[in-house]
């Protein structure tokens, strides 16, 4: 990945994140944490990977993506919204009563959608069923999702890995959003499911550890996969919180909305982080 396509993914994911504080900062609920942390990964899906097309949301031969940690939706919808799916000025409306946009993605509501989920496992379940019906049509396209590591404490989860790896799925994606933290503080200490790397290798999927951060190594990542016979699990280190100081490494901002000083603090760490990518565009342009 060129250095001018790098920084201009990272401009993008910098002006997801300033979405997502404002729709939670708006609604006065939601969840920056996570949604914060899967930034990267989403915007080099929808940026630089994925077949979608804004003006055609259910064209039958687009990639899928389900977000199977759907209380992360604040991310998802900056991310839809600044691909051209919806306009970027109805994300504050994110969790108002008359809003399209509901606490958790919607397949019925949201143009780009293709899942409904919220219900931890059955988003990557969904995902493991798209991904066979394309082996049985004989279609080429590819499904990603996005896990939480405090989700694969849940059972479902497993028996999903089980079935993709049992039918060869290799048109398959999993990210696993590995920031350490649930709601309920550190995941090894809430129960404990480690080692993630390892029981995706025991479950026979082709396993990827990387910076979820890092661009490169995530669009990486996903070319690798393109190589394998099996399922690719992408185990992505990653920070709770990314690109607000406040919330880095802080399972407290897991489910909790930022007040108004807090809101503009963290906007204005935004801020200055995407002057910094845009200069450093402007350098190598």
């Amino acid at each position: 990945m060129d250095k001018l396509k790098m920084l201009d993914l990272q401009k993008k994911a910098t002006i997801i994140r300033k979405h997502i504080i404002d729709e939670v900062f708006s609604a006065n609920s939601g969840h920056p944490g996570g949604s914060l942390s899967c930034a990267d990964i989403l915007t080099t899906l929808y940026f630089d990977e994925m077949r979608v097309d804004p003006k055609n949301p259910k064209d039958p031969n687009r990639d899928r993506f389900v977000l199977s940690k759907g209380h992360c939706a604040p991310a998802l919808y900056a991310t839809l919204a600044l691909k051209g799916f919806f306009p970027e000025a109805d994300l504050t409306t994110f969790r108002k009563v008359d809003s399209y946009l509901e606490g958790h993605p919607s397949m019925n509501y949201v143009p780009g959608v293709d899942m409904s989920t919220g219900s931890l496992g059955q988003g990557i379940a969904t995902a493991v069923g798209m991904a066979l019906a394309a082996k049985i049509d004989k279609k080429d396209y590819r499904v990603y999702s996005i896990l939480g590591d405090g989700e694969i404490e849940e059972g479902l989860v497993w028996e999903a890995a089980m079935s993709a790896a049992h039918y060869k799925l290799n048109n398959l994606v999993a990210f696993v959003d590995y920031n350490g933290l649930q709601i309920d503080g550190n995941i090894t200490d809430v129960m404990n499911p480690e080692p993630i790397a390892d029981k995706f290798v025991a479950f026979g999927w082709n396993v990827i550890s990387i910076n979820g951060h890092d661009h490169a190594a995530i669009k990486d990542a996903i070319e690798a996969a393109k190589g394998s016979d099996k399922p690719t699990a992408v185990v992505c280190h990653d920070i709770k919180g990314k690109g607000v100081s406040f919330m880095e490494g802080d399972y407290g901002w897991h489910g909790k909305a930022p007040n108004q000083e807090q809101r503009d603090q963290a906007i204005s760490e935004l801020d200055a982080q995407l002057a910094e990518i845009e200069a450093q565009i402007a350098k190598e342009a």
